[in-house]
């Protein structure tokens, strides 16, 4: 067996063949990693996002345009008030956590702001590990770590995440901040924006815990974050405390479910590549060899998701329904054997879903005979 850093090696060769030749990755962030762990099952998502796939980019080869991600405009808002709030050394956004999550703590007055930068991701990475051991030993004294990277293992490839910012307490905890551009009207924001908000906080929490284990004496990462939002509509930034245990507990379990990227990779056809400069049907035959998980939640997710949803409907397949209609048709995977089953002609009459189908299939019949007459 080859040592681990020759199987990484091979690994990484490997997923940059599939990018295609003279490629660049596209970095696997927060929101690509808490919709993949929302849907466990796609392989299809899995070994793209770990190749680095850009997947806007390979919709458009694909003749099926994404229409997700956010406006220019949009982001140049983002930023524009992410700015604002850590303008002055993070003073008020380490008041908003002081006010929000630590209030019996000393004042965050001359808070530390260590230096992260470094060579390439694993430098920067390793560059925060040190820079959060240092202020987790300087006990009773803020540090504001101002887009800090951390790695976190996904289906054994290492992604790297930048979260907005990561605060470490005098008493040598730390939390992850949040800071969006959609405004909060009296004190609440959108409660969709608030739960995408918090699955990708919940990554982050989950790669800091990774790193907290690793030190001498493990500090506690908090499992109340910080989500940072214009308030009403002015540009004044306000805050609150979201707790995301429960986010963290699922995104948890959903990778832990995710197949190794390198079981699939190697389960693919010699040759395979993505690259967006392939002829459309040697693309297509690509990105087909790989199995997806298509549900309508995909849409918003997912840049793949029109090609998915058309290969779906085209196969007949339930999921394109929804994963509620799917989880109560059993083992009836398309449309064709739910009509058969309906009809009487496939399918265990012991089978609920298939008795359930029967028993609607009269209910219908009756109806329309009665309105016949």
């Amino acid at each position: 067996m080859p040592p681990p850093r020759t199987r990484g090696t091979a690994l990484r060769q490997r997923l940059a063949e599939l990018r295609g030749p003279d490629v660049p990755a596209k970095a696997l962030d927060a929101r690509a990693l808490a919709a993949l762990a929302a849907n466990p099952g796609c392989e299809r998502r899995a070994i793209l996002d770990g190749a680095g796939v850009d997947k806007a980019t390979l919709a458009d080869a694909l003749g099926s345009p994404s229409a997700f991600g956010q406006s220019q405009f949009a982001l140049t808002r983002g930023n524009a008030f992410e700015a604002k709030v850590k303008a002055d050394g993070g003073a008020e956004l380490l008041r908003l956590v002081h006010e929000r999550l630590d209030p019996g703590a000393a004042p965050p007055v001359g808070a530390a702001l260590p230096d992260l930068s470094a060579i390439g991701p694993e430098g920067r990475t390793a560059r925060t590990a040190l820079a959060l051991r240092e202020a987790t030993g300087a006990r009773g004294t803020w540090t504001l770590l101002d887009h800090p990277m951390i790695a976190l293992d996904v289906a054994g490839s290492p992604a790297f995440l930048e979260p907005d910012a990561v605060v470490v307490h005098p008493d040598g905890s730390w939390t992850v901040v949040e800071i969006k551009s959609f405004p909060m009207l009296d004190g609440s924001a959108d409660p969709a924006k608030v739960g995408a908000a918090a699955r990708q906080a919940a990554v982050y929490v989950l790669a800091l815990e990774a790193v907290a284990v690793r030190l001498e004496a493990a500090p506690r990462v908090r499992h109340r974050v910080l989500l940072v939002c214009p308030k009403d509509f002015s540009n004044l930034p306000t805050a609150s405390a979201v707790d995301v245990r429960k986010q963290r507990a699922v995104t948890s379990r959903q990778l832990a479910r995710l197949t190794r990227i390198e079981d699939i990779a190697d389960a693919l056809p010699e040759g395979t590549c993505f690259s967006p400069e392939l002829p459309a049907e040697r693309l297509t035959a690509a990105v087909e060899a790989v199995p997806a998980a298509y549900a309508p939640e995909c849409l918003a997710a997912c840049e793949l998701a029109f090609h998915c949803r058309e290969r779906s409907r085209a196969a007949g397949a339930v999921t394109s329904l929804g994963r509620s209609v799917r989880a109560e048709l059993g083992g009836l995977t398309t449309v064709e054997d739910v009509l058969a089953a309906a009809r009487g002609e496939r399918g265990d009459p012991r089978d609920p879903a298939v008795a359930a189908l029967r028993r609607a299939a009269r209910l219908r019949t009756e109806a329309l005979g009665t309105m016949c007459h």
